[in-house]
């Protein structure tokens, strides 16, 4: 039951996101309007992480299984794709490379950060 209720609370910021793709004319997909709201929400504590944790871990476990499809209609499509193969698969694997840069980048400077804050704590905790 517990899942149940996680999983309509993600349903409903994400139909909260459909509901704002349809009233506001910006060419953004309506799934990013809906993790904008969930953002937000899990930020001001409107929604508690404990509400929707194990329902969010959950999804993020068969995310994998969730692009198969994709791929089964990138086979279905090959003849249009057969003539750009090459340049496709040069800008995917390129776009992948600096994902992973970029994301490295930034999670190390999270962490670093991080590491700053909890020794300036502990300094500061250490002369009270």
């Amino acid at each position: 039951m517990k899942l149940l209720y996680q999983f309509s609370i993600i349903l409903f910021v994400s139909f909260l996101g459909e509901i704002l793709y349809l009233v506001i004319p910006l060419p953004i997909p309506a799934s990013v309007y809906g993790l904008i709201l969930m953002l937000a929400a899990l930020c001001t504590g409107i929604i508690k992480l404990s509400q929707v944790k194990e329902a969010a871990s959950f999804l993020i476990e068969i995310m994998p299984v969730m692009f198969i499809p994709a791929a089964a209609g990138l086979l279905d499509s090959w003849p249009s794709l057969k003539p750009i193969w090459i340049p496709v698969i040069l800008i995917t694997i390129l776009t992948t490379i600096i994902v992973i840069a970029v994301t490295g980048q930034v999670t190390q400077q999270m962490i670093q950060k991080e590491k700053k804050k909890k020794n300036e704590l502990g300094k500061m905790g250490g002369k009270e």
